[in-house]
């Protein structure tokens, strides 16, 4: 009888762990719930943001309108017009680099380095991009954006599409980290788990780690991390 509520208990706690991954997670006021692949909301209760939203209107649908839609880069993954002028209200801002804003046709450019405040936040882009020799046809430096947004107290890194660049190893002070691991597009996850050592977060949400031939490894990213005290939150980013 004693086993039997052993895994009774156990098999509760198993399920609410999957309730929690699938709707997101709250650190102080701010909560990042993921949508899929390299699409999330995050929001507090005065603000709503979504970040490179792709898929299905409906799934964006249970959320307010969003104050500001952030977009890193070109790519179909990142990047759906139609659906992103389906979900802009009159009151949304958009924040993209140039060659996004060039194929919208609308938004606010924000390039490499630079920063803007918006709506009681401070964006800043910092680059992203690959440095791997056979991979650099995939996202040049210049191109795409990832950003760090200071927002309630908290400073929130999201790496777009990139590898472990000395821009990206160079953060401090990070309170969460967004991070991709996913060939042949960005990295591995080594050179994600390496990054994060040395960026060193509170909290670090592995995302966007499907590639062509299936999903980077996780679990080796998540021992790795761990093992520097850096905690680590796993989300439900494919169904």
């Amino acid at each position: 009888m004693k086993k039997l509520a052993f895994y009774c208990s156990a098999l509760v706690f198993f399920c609410i762990s999957l309730v929690v991954q699938a709707n997101g997670v709250k650190h102080g006021a701010i909560k990042i719930v993921p949508i899929e692949h390299a699409s999330f909301v995050m929001e507090n209760k005065k603000q709503v943001i979504f970040v490179d939203p792709t898929g299905d209107k409906s799934l964006y649908q249970v959320y307010s309108d969003p104050d500001l839609i952030l977009i890193t880069d070109i790519h179909g993954d990142h990047f759906k017009p139609e659906l992103i002028k389906s979900l802009a209200a009159p009151k949304t801002q958009i924040l993209a680099p140039q060659a996004v804003v060039d194929k919208l046709g609308e938004g606010q450019v924000i390039n490499n380095g630079e920063s803007k405040r918006m709506r009681r936040l401070k964006i800043t882009a910092i680059p992203m991009y690959n440095i791997t020799e056979s991979r650099l046809k995939y996202h040049p430096k210049g191109r795409g954006n990832g950003y760090l947004i200071d927002w309630a107290g908290q400073r929130i890194y999201i790496s777009g599409d990139t590898e472990d660049t000395p821009e990206m190893r160079a953060l401090k002070d990070i309170d969460i980290a967004l991070i991709c691991m996913n060939l042949p597009y960005t990295m591995t996850a080594k050179q994600a788990a390496d990054a994060v050592i040395e960026m060193h977060p509170d909290i670090v949400i592995p995302y966007h780690f499907r590639g062509k031939n299936g999903f980077e490894d996780v679990d080796y990213f998540t021992k790795q991390v761990k093992k520097q005290g850096i905690q680590v939150d796993r989300l439900a980013w494919y169904p």
